[in-house]
């Protein structure tokens, strides 16, 4: 062999190796329970680079690099719509610090930030077998008598510089209606998670669209939601599968106040399972209900020609069972929305932490909690 196509064979298993590694995965093989280990208050109203830190709505690891990404659900209110780049730091099983080291402003495909109310961002996974970012918006709907505003929820690829790259088609349901259709308000797409080593990318929708029934309430099991499976190298949707959200646990104070049961992340196990986090909220009680249930989405049917969900009885849900409630931990739970699988423990464990979005309110908490996950 002569040497310079040795060196070329070199090159390229070198090259191979570092692609390789950019897809490196801390997930478990498997989750059959999980334990608590620690919390971390990031601190209210924080300043880094010149913006206001809050609103950390999804966090999902870096493997290669040991860093975070964190995306905040600003709207351009306090500065333009951003995911931030964060250094936490393990002492054993505790959270020793979270460091932030830097801020990214998303941009639109014209290069420009966005503007007020443009975007809602609310999840973002790192995509390593491109060395991008996926990440998604709520969109908006507002209806104000003969003012409509009316914005399409959507996922993006956007390179690590927040440089837009590519969409994901959206299905026809999933776009914003006048009328009392299609996706809520604020109610779209909270979760991602890559599956079958990142070739497929899942999306779920927080809340039951309108012809699917009405949303989640007190002593009520009709809420059903969409997941959406989507191919990453095509960009296209392939299938939707049915998800029932629990009842809200607590009534709320006054009882026609304001209250939600909804689904803000997704952690994928595999290609069909899934961590799936629900988030419920009523106005008068203190904190949030936070439940983990392990899901299945083998077997399910595909609901991607099915227009409504409602009353529908031969429908194969994803299937579901309680993991972990957060209520069990005997401490205040705030606003948590992310989660993600990170670097592993000294025994060998995973880990998994969440985080808690606390809207920019003083009245609220970003929390960051430390699990293990046991086998």
């Amino acid at each position: 062999m002569r040497a310079k196509h040795f060196l070329l064979i070199c090159v390229v298993a070198v090259f191979a190796a570092c692609r390789s590694a950019r897809v490196a995965t801390t997930q478990p093989a498997s989750v059959g329970s999980i334990r608590f280990h620690d919390e971390y208050i990031i601190p209210h109203a924080a300043v880094f680079d010149g913006t206001r830190v809050g609103g950390l709505s999804g966090i999902d690891y870096d493997a290669v690099r040991n860093n975070y990404y964190m995306i905040c659900d600003d709207r351009s209110y306090y500065n333009a719509s951003r995911f931030y780049t964060a250094d936490i730091r393990l002492n054993g099983y505790k959270i020793d610090t979270c460091i932030f080291t830097a801020v990214t402003s998303l941009r639109k495909p014209a290069g420009d930030t966005f503007r007020l109310k443009e975007a809602d961002p609310e999840a973002m996974r790192y995509l390593g077998t491109k060395d991008l970012l996926v990440w998604s918006s709520e969109g908006e709907r507002e209806i104000k008598g003969d003012k409509k505003s009316l914005i399409d929820p959507w996922v993006w690829l956007s390179r690590r510089d927040g440089r837009f790259v590519d969409s994901f088609r959206l299905p026809a349901n999933m776009r914003m209606q006048a009328t009392p259709a299609g996706p809520r308000q604020n109610g779209t797409f909270e979760g991602l998670g890559f599956a079958d080593n990142q070739r497929t990318l899942w999306v779920s929708v927080e809340e039951p669209l309108y012809e699917d029934g009405p949303r989640a309430n007190i002593n009520d099991t009709s809420a059903i939601v969409r997941f959406i499976k989507f191919d990453v190298a095509t960009r296209q949707p392939t299938a939707q599968f049915a998800y029932r959200v629990d009842p809200v646990p607590n009534k709320p104070k006054p009882e026609n106040a304001y209250r939600i049961n909804g689904i803000p992340d997704i952690l994928p196990l595999g290609n069909d399972r899934f961590l799936v986090m629900e988030r419920a909220f009523s106005v008068g009680i203190e904190g949030t209900v936070i439940r983990i249930y392990l899901a299945d989405a083998n077997g399910a049917t595909d609901v991607s020609t099915i227009p409504s969900l409602q009353g529908k009885t031969d429908v194969q849900l994803i299937r579901k069972h309680l993991l972990f409630d957060m209520e069990t931990m005997g401490r205040y739970i705030d606003n948590v929305e992310g989660m993600t699988f990170g670097p592993r423990l000294p025994n060998g464990h995973a880990s998994l932490l969440l985080i808690a979005d606390d809207n920019f309110d003083k009245e609220e908490v970003s929390q960051l909690f430390l699990f293990e996950v046991l086998p």
